[in-house]
């Protein structure tokens, strides 16, 4: 997986690979290298794990492999809509199951448990299980609207105290749920998720942003050359040296032309 460009946005390196698949295989390489590096050094490692069809190659490469001590291995992930029942089509953890937890069979999966009678009470819970698990490796994506995990713009704070938060999910973020498949409508889409904030994401000791797909190359380029600020979330990981961002030729089109 040879990439096509090699690059470097602030403090953010960038790499670009010919196709979809080549970035999943490029990036799940690089996973499993932080993930046997945790386990050798501290006798497991915690990962966090995103969602989304831009993550599939991703999650197929690295479910893929033979070389990871699985057993070993404790999996968080990003979001849930609150309400949701845990068997709904777009539920985020059946996501996981279906396209790696139930391949792999990690030691641990904690899920963010969407129907809840307590959205509050299961933040802080997630949030104080993570801070007893600190992150070796968090794989997430770009949102069309350039949110991080719900942390969605104008709202997002790089400065959020909470790790774990409920969220008001905007419209542009409604549509994208929608255009993936997920809902049959907009007015389908919760209003409402719990979603890890942008300093418990960046909070991993390595990350990994993993974005293909021609729909993404225009907030690709709003991230890597626009102003770091919260009207473009994801422009903060060109703060983040232990970053790094991973792109396939249509999503990074804009950034070689």
């Amino acid at each position: 997986m040879k990439a096509i460009l090699i690059t470097k946005k602030d403090d953010l390196p960038v790499s670009i690979y010919q196709t979809n698949q080549e970035m999943g295989m490029a990036a799940a390489e690089d996973a499993a290298t932080v993930i046997k590096k945790a386990i050798q050094d501290n006798g497991h490692a915690n990962i966090i794990i995103a969602t989304g069809n831009s993550q599939l190659t991703f999650l197929a490469a690295l479910s893929g492999r033979d070389d990871l001590d699985w057993p070993r291995i404790n999996v968080f992930h990003m979001d849930e809509y609150v309400g949701i029942p845990a068997d709904h089509p777009a539920s985020f953890p059946l996501f996981l199951r279906r396209h790696i937890i139930d391949k792999v069979k990690p030691g641990n999966f904690y899920p963010i448990i969407g129907q809840t009678k307590d959205p509050q009470e299961t933040c802080q819970l997630y949030e104080q299980k993570l801070r007893e698990n600190p992150a070796d490796l968090c794989a997430l994506g770009i949102g069309e609207n350039g949110h991080l995990a719900f942390n969605d713009p104008p709202l997002a704070r790089f400065d959020e105290p909470k790790w774990v938060h409920v969220v008001r999910l905007t419209d542009s973020c409604k549509r994208q749920q929608v255009g993936e498949g997920h809902f049959k409508s907009i007015e389908d889409v919760p209003n409402e998720a719990i979603s890890l904030s942008i300093p418990a994401l960046l909070a991993a000791k390595h990350v990994l942003a993993i974005v293909p797909e021609p729909r993404k190359a225009d907030i690709v380029a709003q991230t890597l050359t626009g102003p770091i600020s919260p009207l473009c979330p994801a422009s903060i990981l060109r703060r983040t040296a232990h970053a790094h961002l991973y792109l396939d030729a249509n999503s990074g089109a804009k950034i070689r032309a």
